[in-house]
């Protein structure tokens, strides 16, 4: 060190994730330096180049630390930007033959675009070196020797030099991923925020009961043993600045290194990692393995529902629980985190009393699904998404936290087991609910008490089971639907494929507070599996809002998750996942049914096909006496004309006699010369499919659809039209020219007979048909 550097304070400037500037602040300042002011995910400072080496080397929050040299008021214009770059002597910092990059943040009114402003910084950085007598400097993008930080914000400039190099977070154990995995220094800010330091010093535990790869848990492990975060990293910004000191920086690296050493061997605390994923174990044995702390941690494969005191554990060891569990971006997600969360709590509450749980949430009606009570809360962001880190001391006899529309309830029973859940990746954002296990709800004695509307939906849902027994034993089908918004307050629709369970929430209204609508859905998704026995994973949800042209076709997941079903003597073919709809609409049973059997050595002709699933029914008939000649089903979209071949297939039709034809129905009909003998015509209620040449409007349009229908049904034929405009009128005209029969209320079975405008459907015949 020169006698300068040693005595010279240096103007810095840290960055970090926002809501960590408090933390950061006080952080760096027990490494040495003078904290002159915070700002929105940064922090002003003053320190030795001493302090600057160590905050670089031992900071677990820091994202840079930057070298300001200079700071400017009224910077708007790229001349402005350049002149205040080539005041400052770069010979001081940039050594000859170096390599440089500009890493630009900002923008003014003359200053658009962040490549624009690097490419200014630079050529005056390269005048002024010039202008010196020096060469002018190469640039490197990637691997620069010295990378320049220029920020301007408001016209206010911060221009100096990145220590750091690569973001600090980075610390270079983590090659094994899991599924969006927490930021280190975010998982650092959670610990210390959670007080981990202070109990690690008091040898207590930790354990992340879903730790994905591991990073909570390393990071616990680096604090509790003393070892600097950025130990392993071999390079950093200020190795190639002309003004550093490698001697000094070469005795701060020995003492970190002597005090990982000891620390490693001195370490009284205990750390365990959970996750029911193999692959995520696996990861974070190896991450553990490169961050050099790997005989610290115990690492095993548990799910939620097994998570226990370790054996190992003294019976009167406290600590900290803390885990970073899947926040439901995706709706789908929602039936397995609802008993995740649950269990959670149930299974801290039940084996950890006396310790302390730290929850990091992005969805805080899930966070409530614990039953448990925060006594502290503090704000983070976790990449775009604002979560709170709760802070929930685990106190015996702590009573569940009501929601704020819900009274609490008289007794708390104790969780001592779950359904399957999703434990992967467990420090992940927004990792997706996959969970692999079968198992059936957890017994009646082993559940959370439930609020009093989940009480009441659960014994809605188990009288209208009761109500549809002997129905369904009678029928044997094994698809209906449970549930229909019977409860206005829990307004979904529920259907049974098998062991399976479909859930559509209807969007509320604007009128319908947010929140409380999602409480009411996670309170529904919680006693759901319970009521019918169903594992969470096999409860599917979808958002179902007003749709318009074929949005009601579109594709919302890419799992190819699709199963058999049967119904009546059809095997049928349905998605659960992928698709709003499934591929079978449940309400058509008994007009499937019926076409089935007025389908016998007939020409069917399936108009609007989807799935074909009526073209299947009609094409294997009666039992006795078999099923339709031939058929022609038509449909605009690829996708449900090739799962219409696959149900064809998987019903052994003959594709030479049962064909399917991609087309505008109005079209087709338009142009083709066959007849048929039955007709289904099945249209949508509105369209605006882009591969139609216009618009179609169900009641605007029937008149048209159905006069071209009628010219292809032979004498003697029948159309079968329906439709689920709520408040369809026939057009008059039509019962005029033809003989209509009105059968809607006969095509309901039990299951749908509360809703009797779903769908209106009519037997249309040529009048000198007789």
């Amino acid at each position: 060190m020169t006698d300068q550097q040693a005595i010279e304070t240096f103007t810095l400037f840290a960055t970090c994730p926002k809501g960590m500037e408090l933390l950061l602040a006080e952080e760096l300042g027990s490494l040495g330096m003078t904290v002159t002011k915070t700002t929105v995910a940064g922090v002003h400072l003053t320190g030795s180049l001493e302090a600057a080496y160590r905050a670089c080397l031992w900071s677990r929050l820091a994202n840079r630390l930057i070298l300001c040299l200079a700071r400017e008021e009224g910077i708007e214009t790229p001349d402005q930007l350049k002149a205040c770059a080539e005041v400052i002597d770069w010979r001081d910092h940039l050594a000859p033959g170096k390599t440089l990059a500009v890493d630009f943040h900002g923008q003014s009114e003359a200053i658009r675009h962040t490549r624009f402003g690097a490419q200014t910084v630079k050529d005056g950085v390269v005048d002024a070196l010039r202008s010196a007598g020096r060469e002018r400097p190469s640039v490197d993008p990637r691997e620069p020797d010295l990378r320049l930080y220029a920020h301007l914000h408001r016209g206010r400039l911060t221009l100096g030099i990145d220590l750091s190099g690569d973001s600090l977070h980075r610390r270079g154990y983590r090659r094994e991923l899991g599924h969006a995995p927490l930021k280190e220094n975010l998982a650092a800010a959670l610990l210390v925020r959670a007080d981990w330091p202070a109990r690690a010093r008091a040898g207590e535990a930790l354990i992340d009961p879903l730790c994905g790869s591991g990073t909570l848990v390393i990071e616990g492990a680096l604090m509790a043993a003393d070892v600097a975060p950025n130990l392993l990293r071999e390079r950093f910004g200020f190795h190639g600045w002309a003004g550093h000191d490698a001697a000094l920086w070469q005795e701060i690296k020995r003492e970190a290194e002597a005090r990982a050493s000891l620390g490693r061997k001195r370490c009284k605390a205990r750390l365990y990692g959970r996750d029911q994923s193999p692959q995520a174990i696996s990861a974070a044995r190896a991450n553990a393995m490169r961050a050099g702390i790997p005989a610290l941690i115990d690492f095993q494969g548990a799910s939620v529902k097994q998570l226990t005191r370790p054996v190992d554990l003294p019976a009167e060891a406290s600590g900290l629980l803390i885990t970073n569990p899947p926040y439901g971006e995706r709706i789908g997600e929602l039936p397995e985190l609802v008993p995740l969360y649950a269990a959670l709590g149930a299974r801290a509450q039940a084996h950890f009393p006396g310790w302390r749980l730290a929850m990091l949430t992005g969805n805080p009606e899930l966070g409530h699904r614990t039953g448990l009570r925060a006594g502290k809360q503090y704000a983070f962001k976790n990449g775009p998404l604002d979560c709170k880190l709760l802070l929930i001391e685990l106190d015996q006899g702590q009573a569940a936290a009501p929601a704020p529309d819900q009274a609490a309830p008289a007794k708390r029973r104790v969780v001592g087991g779950e359904p399957a859940t999703a434990d992967q990746a467990g420090d992940a954002s927004h990792k997706p609910a996959t969970g692999s296990s079968k198992e059936p709800a957890a017994p009646a004695d082993e559940r959370p008490a439930r609020s009093e509307g989940a009480q009441m939906f659960a014994n809605r849902l188990q009288k209208n089971r009761k109500r549809l027994k002997s129905w369904l034993k009678r029928s044997g089908e094994p698809c209906y639907r449970l549930y229909d918004a019977d409860m206005p307050e829990y307004a979904l629709a529920i259907d049974v494929y098998g062991d399976r369970v479909h859930v559509q929430e209807y969007a509320p209204p604007k009128s319908v507070n947010a929140n409380q609508a999602q409480r009411r859905l996670l309170d529904a998704l919680g006693v759901i599996p319970e009521v019918l026995g169903v594992s969470p994973e096999l409860v599917y949800i979808k958002q179902r809002e007003r749709q318009a042209g074929k949005a009601q076709y579109q594709k919302h997941a890419a799992s190819g998750e699709r199963f058999q079903v049967r119904e009546g003597r059809a095997q049928l073919w349905v998605n659960l996942r992928d698709y709003l709809d499934t591929g079978l609409f449940l309400d058509h049973r008994p007009v499937r049914r019926m076409l089935a059997e007025m389908a016998p050595g007939t020409r069917f002709l399936n108009l609007f096909c989807y799935t074909a699933t009526a073209t299947v029914h009609a094409a294997l008939g009666t039992q006795a006496e078999g099923g339709a000649s031939d058929s022609v089903s038509v449909d605009l979209s690829n996708t449900y004309l090739e799962w219409a071949r696959e149900n064809f297939a998987l019903n052994r039709l003959d594709p030479s006699r049962h064909r399917v034809v991609r087309d505008d129905c109005l079209r087709w009909l338009e142009t083709a010369g066959s007849e048929f003998d039955l007709i289904f015509l099945d249209p949508p209620t509105f369209s605006n499919s882009k591969k139609m040449e216009a618009t179609l409007d169900i009641q605007r349009d029937h008149g048209r659809l159905v006069e071209l229908a009628m010219a292809r049904l032979a004498p003697g034929g029948t159309l079968v039209f329906s439709n689920n405009q709520r408040r369809f009128v026939l057009d008059a005209a039509l019962a005029e020219r033809f003989a209509v029969e009105d059968i809607s209320a006969k095509t309901f079975d039990p299951d749908f007979n509360r809703r009797p405008d779903l769908h209106h459907c009519f037997l249309i015949r040529h009048r000198d048909a007789g």
